[in-house]
Protein backbone atom coordinates (compact mmCIF):
# COMPACT_ATOMS: atom_id res chain seq x y z
CA UNK A 1 0.00 0.00 0.00
CA UNK A 2 1.45 3.64 -1.13
CA UNK A 3 1.09 5.96 1.91
CA UNK A 4 1.45 9.68 0.83
CA UNK A 5 1.96 10.27 5.21
CA UNK A 6 3.90 7.80 7.13
CA UNK A 7 3.61 9.65 10.65
CA UNK A 8 0.79 11.99 12.06
CA UNK A 9 -1.01 13.68 14.31
CA UNK A 10 -4.48 12.74 14.09
CA UNK A 11 -7.00 15.75 16.12
CA UNK A 12 -10.11 14.54 17.25
CA UNK A 13 -12.77 16.70 18.61
CA UNK A 14 -14.76 15.53 22.04
CA UNK A 15 -17.86 15.33 19.97
CA UNK A 16 -17.08 12.85 17.62
CA UNK A 17 -17.12 10.43 20.66
CA UNK A 18 -21.16 11.32 21.59
CA UNK A 19 -24.43 11.13 20.81
CA UNK A 20 -27.46 13.15 21.39
CA UNK A 21 -28.17 10.99 23.97
CA UNK A 22 -25.24 10.23 26.19
CA UNK A 23 -21.26 11.90 26.51
CA UNK A 24 -20.08 8.52 24.92
CA UNK A 25 -21.66 6.91 22.15
CA UNK A 26 -19.41 3.41 22.19
CA UNK A 27 -20.73 2.20 18.89
CA UNK A 28 -18.99 5.39 17.28
CA UNK A 29 -15.52 4.97 19.36
CA UNK A 30 -15.28 1.61 18.09
CA UNK A 31 -15.75 2.53 14.43
CA UNK A 32 -13.29 5.54 15.31
CA UNK A 33 -10.37 2.86 16.89
CA UNK A 34 -11.27 0.04 13.96
CA UNK A 35 -9.94 2.82 11.22
CA UNK A 36 -7.47 3.69 13.52
CA UNK A 37 -5.88 0.61 13.83
CA UNK A 38 -6.26 0.07 9.99
CA UNK A 39 -3.48 2.60 9.57
CA UNK A 40 -1.13 1.14 11.93
CA UNK A 41 -1.69 -2.21 10.62
CA UNK A 42 -0.37 -0.52 7.69
CA UNK A 43 2.54 1.06 9.39
CA UNK A 44 1.77 4.88 9.94
CA UNK A 45 3.01 6.36 13.03
CA UNK A 46 -0.23 7.60 14.86
CA UNK A 47 -0.40 10.45 17.54
CA UNK A 48 -3.98 11.93 18.82
CA UNK A 49 -4.60 15.05 20.35
CA UNK A 50 -8.95 14.40 21.73
CA UNK A 51 -10.53 17.54 22.66
CA UNK A 52 -13.35 17.01 25.44
CA UNK A 53 -16.08 18.73 24.71
CA UNK A 54 -17.99 16.04 25.04
CA UNK A 55 -17.80 16.29 28.60
CA UNK A 56 -16.56 20.39 29.27
CA UNK A 57 -16.35 23.17 27.86
CA UNK A 58 -15.38 26.39 28.78
CA UNK A 59 -18.09 28.23 26.39
CA UNK A 60 -20.67 25.64 27.06
CA UNK A 61 -20.88 26.77 30.36
CA UNK A 62 -20.00 30.79 30.78
CA UNK A 63 -22.86 31.14 32.78
CA UNK A 64 -22.12 28.51 35.95
CA UNK A 65 -19.98 31.30 37.57
CA UNK A 66 -16.52 28.97 37.28
CA UNK A 67 -13.60 31.27 36.48
CA UNK A 68 -11.84 30.50 32.83
CA UNK A 69 -8.63 29.39 34.23
CA UNK A 70 -11.04 26.80 36.25
CA UNK A 71 -13.41 25.76 33.79
CA UNK A 72 -10.07 25.04 31.08
CA UNK A 73 -9.12 23.02 33.68
CA UNK A 74 -11.89 21.02 33.95
CA UNK A 75 -11.89 20.91 29.78
CA UNK A 76 -8.43 19.72 30.05
CA UNK A 77 -9.70 16.49 32.53
CA UNK A 78 -12.08 15.89 30.10
CA UNK A 79 -9.60 15.14 27.56
CA UNK A 80 -8.15 12.89 29.91
CA UNK A 81 -11.21 11.24 30.20
CA UNK A 82 -11.55 10.75 26.51
CA UNK A 83 -8.37 9.49 26.42
CA UNK A 84 -8.82 6.63 28.48
CA UNK A 85 -12.16 5.70 26.96
CA UNK A 86 -10.12 5.67 23.16
CA UNK A 87 -6.66 4.00 24.18
CA UNK A 88 -8.99 0.93 25.63
CA UNK A 89 -10.80 0.94 22.24
CA UNK A 90 -7.95 1.16 20.36
CA UNK A 91 -6.17 -1.99 22.72
CA UNK A 92 -9.98 -3.68 21.93
CA UNK A 93 -8.42 -3.65 18.80
CA UNK A 94 -5.26 -5.08 19.34
CA UNK A 95 -3.08 -1.71 19.13
CA UNK A 96 -0.78 -0.88 21.48
CA UNK A 97 -1.56 2.66 23.11
CA UNK A 98 0.60 4.75 25.42
CA UNK A 99 -1.27 7.99 26.98
CA UNK A 100 0.77 11.19 28.13
CA UNK A 101 -0.52 13.72 29.79
CA UNK A 102 0.20 17.79 30.68
CA UNK A 103 -2.27 16.77 33.73
CA UNK A 104 -0.39 14.35 36.34
CA UNK A 105 -2.57 11.58 37.07
CA UNK A 106 -0.43 8.67 37.67
CA UNK A 107 -2.81 5.73 37.60
CA UNK A 108 -4.37 6.92 34.12
CA UNK A 109 -1.49 8.41 32.41
CA UNK A 110 2.38 9.27 32.49
CA UNK A 111 3.90 12.51 32.04
CA UNK A 112 4.21 13.93 28.91
CA UNK A 113 7.50 14.49 27.38
CA UNK A 114 8.35 15.08 23.57
CA UNK A 115 11.00 12.65 23.99
CA UNK A 116 8.91 9.83 25.46
CA UNK A 117 6.06 10.00 23.29
CA UNK A 118 9.06 10.08 20.46
CA UNK A 119 10.65 6.47 21.72
CA UNK A 120 7.07 4.46 22.02
CA UNK A 121 6.31 6.48 18.14
CA UNK A 122 9.39 4.55 16.77
CA UNK A 123 8.20 1.45 18.95
CA UNK A 124 5.11 0.73 17.33
CA UNK A 125 2.65 2.48 19.86
CA UNK A 126 -0.04 5.03 19.37
CA UNK A 127 0.33 7.95 21.56
CA UNK A 128 -2.38 9.92 22.88
CA UNK A 129 -1.28 13.22 23.95
CA UNK A 130 -4.14 13.91 26.97
CA UNK A 131 -4.39 17.41 29.17
CA UNK A 132 -4.10 19.41 25.89
CA UNK A 133 -1.69 22.07 26.27
CA UNK A 134 -1.43 22.16 30.45
CA UNK A 135 -2.59 25.53 30.01
CA UNK A 136 -5.68 27.59 30.00
CA UNK A 137 -6.90 29.64 27.14
CA UNK A 138 -5.19 27.03 24.72
CA UNK A 139 -7.59 25.33 22.53
CA UNK A 140 -6.98 21.49 21.53
CA UNK A 141 -6.23 22.49 17.93
CA UNK A 142 -3.67 24.77 19.32
CA UNK A 143 -2.22 21.34 21.52
CA UNK A 144 -2.46 19.74 18.71
CA UNK A 145 -0.48 21.77 16.50
CA UNK A 146 2.09 21.78 18.89
CA UNK A 147 2.28 18.08 19.47
CA UNK A 148 2.60 17.74 15.80
CA UNK A 149 5.65 20.45 15.38
CA UNK A 150 7.27 18.21 18.41
CA UNK A 151 7.00 15.09 17.43
CA UNK A 152 8.11 16.04 14.13
CA UNK A 153 5.18 14.55 11.84
CA UNK A 154 3.93 14.55 7.82
CA UNK A 155 1.00 16.39 8.81
CA UNK A 156 -1.69 17.24 10.94
CA UNK A 157 -4.90 15.32 10.11
CA UNK A 158 -8.22 17.41 11.72
CA UNK A 159 -11.08 15.02 11.62
CA UNK A 160 -14.22 16.51 11.94
CA UNK A 161 -17.75 16.66 10.95
CA UNK A 162 -17.56 18.25 7.56
CA UNK A 163 -16.43 17.44 4.21
CA UNK A 164 -14.47 20.53 3.41
CA UNK A 165 -13.29 24.18 5.11
CA UNK A 166 -16.12 26.87 3.27
CA UNK A 167 -15.48 29.99 3.09
CA UNK A 168 -18.80 30.46 5.52
CA UNK A 169 -20.78 28.08 7.55
CA UNK A 170 -22.43 26.48 4.68
CA UNK A 171 -25.25 25.51 7.11
CA UNK A 172 -26.03 29.42 7.08
CA UNK A 173 -24.90 30.64 3.77
CA UNK A 174 -26.30 28.22 0.57
CA UNK A 175 -23.71 30.07 -1.23
CA UNK A 176 -20.72 28.84 0.29
CA UNK A 177 -17.71 27.45 -1.55
CA UNK A 178 -15.63 24.38 -0.31
CA UNK A 179 -11.91 25.17 -0.70
CA UNK A 180 -9.90 22.30 -1.84
CA UNK A 181 -6.69 23.83 -0.60
CA UNK A 182 -6.11 27.18 1.02
CA UNK A 183 -2.73 28.47 2.37
CA UNK A 184 -1.77 29.72 5.95
CA UNK A 185 -1.95 33.25 5.35
CA UNK A 186 -5.52 33.22 3.29
CA UNK A 187 -6.97 31.31 5.83
CA UNK A 188 -5.90 33.49 8.43
CA UNK A 189 -6.96 36.69 6.51
CA UNK A 190 -10.19 34.87 5.83
CA UNK A 191 -10.71 34.36 9.65
CA UNK A 192 -11.80 30.77 9.40
CA UNK A 193 -13.24 28.73 11.97
CA UNK A 194 -12.81 25.07 11.32
CA UNK A 195 -9.60 25.67 13.20
CA UNK A 196 -8.15 28.52 15.72
CA UNK A 197 -5.89 31.16 14.23
CA UNK A 198 -2.87 29.77 17.03
CA UNK A 199 -3.02 26.26 15.76
CA UNK A 200 -2.81 27.77 12.00
CA UNK A 201 0.17 30.12 13.16
CA UNK A 202 2.11 27.26 14.54
CA UNK A 203 1.60 25.14 11.59
CA UNK A 204 2.81 28.31 9.13
CA UNK A 205 5.87 28.43 11.49
CA UNK A 206 6.66 24.76 11.31
CA UNK A 207 5.32 24.32 7.44
CA UNK A 208 3.30 21.77 8.43
CA UNK A 209 0.28 20.51 6.23
CA UNK A 210 -2.91 20.43 7.80
CA UNK A 211 -5.59 18.09 6.17
CA UNK A 212 -9.82 18.61 7.26
CA UNK A 213 -11.67 16.04 6.29
CA UNK A 214 -14.99 13.98 7.44
CA UNK A 215 -14.47 11.39 10.04
CA UNK A 216 -17.95 10.09 9.64
CA UNK A 217 -17.12 8.95 6.35
CA UNK A 218 -16.15 5.46 7.10
CA UNK A 219 -12.41 5.01 5.53
CA UNK A 220 -11.58 8.74 4.93
CA UNK A 221 -9.32 8.67 7.40
CA UNK A 222 -6.95 5.55 5.16
CA UNK A 223 -8.08 7.80 2.08
CA UNK A 224 -6.19 10.84 3.70
CA UNK A 225 -3.11 9.14 4.35
CA UNK A 226 -3.00 7.59 1.28
CA UNK A 227 -2.89 10.87 -0.40
CA UNK A 228 -6.34 10.81 -1.90
CA UNK A 229 -7.85 14.30 -2.58
CA UNK A 230 -10.68 14.52 0.15
CA UNK A 231 -11.47 17.24 2.28
CA UNK A 232 -8.93 20.36 2.79
CA UNK A 233 -5.31 21.29 2.59
CA UNK A 234 -3.92 24.08 4.46
CA UNK A 235 -0.24 24.44 3.31
CA UNK A 236 2.36 27.03 1.99
CA UNK A 237 1.71 28.16 -1.24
Amino acid sequence: MKLQYKKILLKLSGEVFSSKDANFDMKKIKEIAEEISEIVKAGVKVGIVIGGGNIWRYRDFTDSHIERVTSDTLGMMATLMNSVVLKNALIACKCKVDILSTIDVPQLAEKYVPRLAQKYLDEGSVVICAGGTGNPYFTTDSAAALRALELQVDAMFKATNVDFVYTSDPKKNKHAEKLLSISYEDFLEKNLKVLDSTAIALCREGKLPVIVFNLEKRGNILRAIKGEKIGTTIKSV
